[in-house]
């Protein structure tokens, strides 16, 4: 049997805190409730390996408000260390694939000299091209002048016969147009009537409910602020992000085409939503409750 540890119970007494059960957490956090408890136990043999260890304790401590690198240091004595050596499977091929291979090199080497060659090719493609329009530019200025000169001494004769025959058709042919400014005035209706609402409709603990309507798109995006843990569902309930936001980096989600987005938050003080570049008010206080579930219910403009 295990006994919790003085950081198993730090987090335990946290998850508590944040009225989190085991189930909540396991949701949360995706990780199987029996990692969770192993943690809080201290029973760190029952993990696939010491890096998961580290891995899941910094979830654990996001996801209840916890300062994960403080918490590496107080407790470091209880918290095994990982050398590259440990480093998952998965890991280490990522690394070997960034060397590269042997016979690429020769490739590289003779890039400079192939790019070299093409820029002189295309160099000479485009003298040649300017010089053959300059040649021949001026037999083209020489057809188009005597064309312009018939035609201005045509137009001119039947000007200057339509203005004797019929002095009064200037004035009768500018009409003032009415249409233009009425369409102009339909277009600013049309316009406001599109104008999105974005409103709260309800709010209690954790949760909170919006409706965004009068607009035909709905582009969420999610800024970080720090390194909140968030998690992106549809309506439908399926999970299209999840994971840690880094420092000013964004999450940009198109949900034109469902009827409800579903953002589960472990840091809201630290996480900014913008719905169609209009940033979302908090119902609830992200100071007072770090954790929320928001949930935004899209009814698509006609």
């Amino acid at each position: 049997m295990f006994y919790l540890t003085e950081l198993g119970n730090r987090l335990k007494e946290a998850r508590e805190a944040k009225g989190f059960s085991l189930e909540d957490l396991q949701e949360l956090t995706k990780i199987q409730k029996r990692y969770l408890i192993g943690i809080e136990e201290g029973n760190y043999s029952m993990m696939p390996g010491k890096f998961y260890v580290r891995a899941f304790i910094k979830q654990y401590c996001e996801a209840v408000g916890l300062d994960s690198e403080e918490i590496f240091e107080q407790y470091k004595s209880e918290v095994p260390s990982v050398y590259s050596e440990e480093l998952p499977e998965q890991l280490s091929r990522v690394q070997s694939r960034k060397t590269m291979p042997a016979g690429n090199s020769k490739v590289v080497e003779m890039l400079p000299k192939v790019l070299a060659v093409v820029l002189v090719i295309g160099a000479a493609v485009l003298i040649w091209v300017l010089v053959s329009n300059y040649m021949s530019k001026p037999d083209i200025d020489d057809k188009k002048g005597a064309k312009q000169s018939e035609a201005v001494g045509y137009n001119k004769s039947d000007g200057f016969k339509e203005e004797k025959e019929n002095p009064d058709k200037k004035q009768n042919d500018v009409k003032p147009d009415s249409s233009d400014k009425k369409n102009e005035d339909e277009s600013d209706v049309k316009d406001k009537k599109k104008e999105q609402k974005l409103a709260v409709i309800s709010s209690s603990g954790k949760n909170s409910t919006y409706e965004l309507k009068n607009t035909d798109t709905f582009k969420l995006k999610v800024t970080s602020k720090g390194s909140p843990w968030v998690g992106i569902k549809n309506g439908e309930g399926k999970l299209l992000f999840q994971g840690t936001i880094d420092n000013n980096e964004s999450q940009e989600i198109d949900f034109t085409n469902e009827k409800e987005a579903v953002i589960n938050i472990g840091r809201a003080y630290e996480t900014e939503i913008f719905v169609n570049d209009e940033k979302l008010e908090y119902s609830i206080s992200p100071t007072e409750v770090n954790t929320q579930l928001v949930t935004i219910q899209f009814t698509k403009a006609e």
